[in-house]
């Protein structure tokens, strides 16, 4: 068996937002959410529910998929894949943006439900925490008081997680797996699929039971992703080369061209070649 890799929208939204997701996403959220006994989530209305056939020509980085729980919260889920410029800001303004477009103009404020924007990524978000997991509310900066919990937002960031099947310890461990790893397997392991919810993700992604057309569409999909990422990261080489030639132009005037090629990772040569051409003399 071969499954599509979760990451990009097609299998994203077919898994988690399409018209039968709704026992999914409602398991996949408990989990993340960490909702048990009474908080657990049992209803629940997905906002615009993904239609197939596919939307030809997205060209977005990303992919989200709205709900409206049965007790009025608000939650934004969004795969991105690419760390891509104002990502962040975008995370928060949409969240803001949920919050307050609830209310139409003269309602009472309490009308307002809370809004939880789950986002995971396929990069390192947070360079100075090892946890995949991380959560932010609204507190007070000293003190910790929390102001309000009503715009939550959770990021999940993919390469952080590097568990093995025999390392899963609950459900929020097999989804996060699932999400992470499933267009890479080529069969159900017995301790993801002794799940319905995820046995049943996974026959969603199972690639024997699409059509020719649907199937190019998801490889094209794929093949965008990988040349974007392929984009970003030249992009970020050519700008890192960049402050490496500004740098040492700078030091040409105080420093030996050896000490320039340690500070800013430059060959000699390259060195002696910016002296060369600034005349500046050794």
């Amino acid at each position: 068996m071969r499954f599509l890799d979760v990451k990009t929208d097609y299998a994203f939204k077919r898994v988690f937002g399409a018209e039968g997701s709704k026992p999914l996403l409602i398991s996949f959220l408990n989990a993340i959410l960490e909702y048990v006994g009474d908080q657990a989530i049992v209803d629940l209305a997905i906002v615009d529910p993904y239609q197939i056939p596919l939307l030809k020509g997205m060209k977005d980085t990303y992919v989200d998929v709205k709900a409206r729980l049965a007790n009025g919260k608000q939650v934004i889920i969004e795969m991105q894949v690419l760390n891509v410029a104002g990502f962040e800001k975008r995370i928060l303004h949409n969240a803001a943006k949920q919050y307050a477009t609830q209310l139409q103009q003269g309602e009472d404020y309490n009308l307002l439900n809370p809004v939880i924007a789950i986002t995971l990524t396929d990069f390192i978000l947070f360079d100075d925490s090892p946890e995949h997991l991380s959560r932010f509310r609204l507190i007070e900066r000293e003190r910790f008081i929390e102001y309000s919990d009503d715009v939550e937002l959770l990021f999940i960031e993919l390469p952080k997680f590097r568990k093995e099947l025999g390392q899963l310890r609950d459900i929020q461990d097999r989804w996060i797996y699932f999400v992470k790893n499933a267009g890479s397997l080529e069969y159900i392991p017995d301790s993801l699929g002794s799940d319905p919810c995820i046995h049943a993700a996974f026959d969603q992604i199972n690639e024997a039971a699409m059509s020719l057309e649907e199937l190019e569409l998801q490889h094209k999909r794929h093949d965008f992703i990988i040349l974007q990422r392929g984009s970003l990261a030249l992009a970020e080489a050519k700008g890192e080369r960049q402050a490496q030639l500004a740098i040492a132009r700078n030091l040409l005037d105080v420093l030996d061209d050896a000490t320039i090629s340690v500070k800013t990772g430059l060959s000699i040569e390259e060195v002696q070649g910016l002296r060369a051409a600034k005349g500046v003399p050794l």
